[in-house]
């Protein structure tokens, strides 16, 4: 197996800058838009074999040096009891959202390997099919951002009810959060146990917090859940979207690497951060999206030489790909970090 992404996690030198695409890369490769059109979101998802197939996409139509599962945060507390369908512009919807303190002694924290059975197949078939190629990436949201979703009831704009939440009836929201917990890192623990070689927990709602809110309500709770992955010695992603003013909190959460979003220039970033952790990012997906070759080129040697600061660096996008990205434009973007870096290594 190619491990430089491993070695770049972890700080130890590497030959060239490891690449991966945030989230799910495979949703801008024609071939995954006609898997999806045809069964739905979710059904992929629960279909081992079919997961396994959309998660290499990336490796195959790009070159990148890791895969990240094929799944999606919000499905991963549906074992709780969390009922969940998709909608087709809406995205994931909880029909029945937790609101109460009844809904919340309502959910259970299941077992995970019995919970996402599917999802934990998944990771089987693809520890075979990866074997000799590229380390795969498990993932889950932080509680935190479960929560929101259950809370909100799916996407939210205004975050209305888990802003509410927090103040009017905060008990209600730390138990909510202590079941998440426990569930997740069982969950992500069994994700490393079934032949994931690295994790990352996606803050995707962390944006909406104020500092004294993230270190309240977000903070403890991810940190629970990094300790205990901490034993299983594997490196840990943490990301939280649009925490920028948070990097000295974030820096401290026991996480290995720090991704870092587009909106903070990754030099600031490493200066925060400092020399304890290896950052991920940080190319904005609208430059890889739409901007001319040589422009996201210079973008990308910019990046890969704030990047040689840090502890370690991983290039990444700074939040998901854009659906309508053309493929020529990934594949140009991943050639141009390898070949840029090696240059750099090499002092050319």
């Amino acid at each position: 197996m190619n491990d430089t992404f491993l070695r770049a996690c972890r700080g130890e030198p590497v030959d060239y800058t490891p690449v991966w695409l945030m989230r799910q890369a495979g949703r801008n490769i024609p071939v995954y838009l006609e898997l999806h059109n045809k069964y739905g979101f979710l059904n992929l998802c629960q279909d081992p074999e079919m997961a396994a197939k959309i998660t290499i996409m990336p490796y195959e139509h790009y070159g990148v040096d890791a895969c990240v599962l094929f799944s999606d945060m919000p499905l991963a507390v549906m074992p709780m009891g969390a009922e969940l369908y998709y909608d087709p512009v809406k995205g994931p919807i909880y029909p029945h959202p937790v609101r109460s303190g009844t809904d919340v002694a309502a959910l259970t924290v299941p077992v995970a390997k019995e919970g996402l059975p599917f999802q934990i197949d998944t990771i089987r078939i693809l520890k075979r099919e990866l074997a000799d190629k590229v380390p795969l990436i498990g993932f889950a949201g932080c509680p935190f951002t479960l929560g929101a979703y259950m809370v909100e009831g799916g996407v939210s704009q205004r975050y209305y009810w888990v802003k509410s939440m927090i103040y009017e009836a905060p008990e209600i929201f730390h138990a909510l959060m202590e079941k998440i917990t426990r569930y997740i890192t069982d969950l992500l623990c069994t994700q490393v146990h079934a032949g994931a070689n690295a994790v990352m927990l996606f803050e995707s709602w962390g944006g909406v917090l104020t500092r004294r809110e993230y270190l309240d309500f977000a903070y403890p709770y991810v940190r629970r859940v990094i300790a205990k992955l901490k034993l299983e010695a594997v490196p840990i992603i943490y990301f939280v979207d649009k925490g920028g003013a948070l990097l000295e909190d974030i820096r401290d959460s026991g996480a290995d690497v720090i991704q870092v979003d587009f909106r903070t220039d990754l030099d600031t970033a490493i200066r925060r951060l400092g020399p304890k952790v290896a950052v991920q990012g940080n190319l904005d997906p609208y430059i890889l999206l739409a901007a001319p070759r040589e422009l996201m080129r210079q973008r990308v040697a910019e990046i890969l030489q704030m990047g040689r600061t840090a502890k370690g660096h991983v290039f990444n996008l700074g939040d998901g790909i854009q659906p309508e990205t053309p493929l020529d434009h990934s594949r140009a973007l991943v050639e141009a970090v390898h070949e840029l870096s090696r240059d750099l290594s090499s002092g050319a």
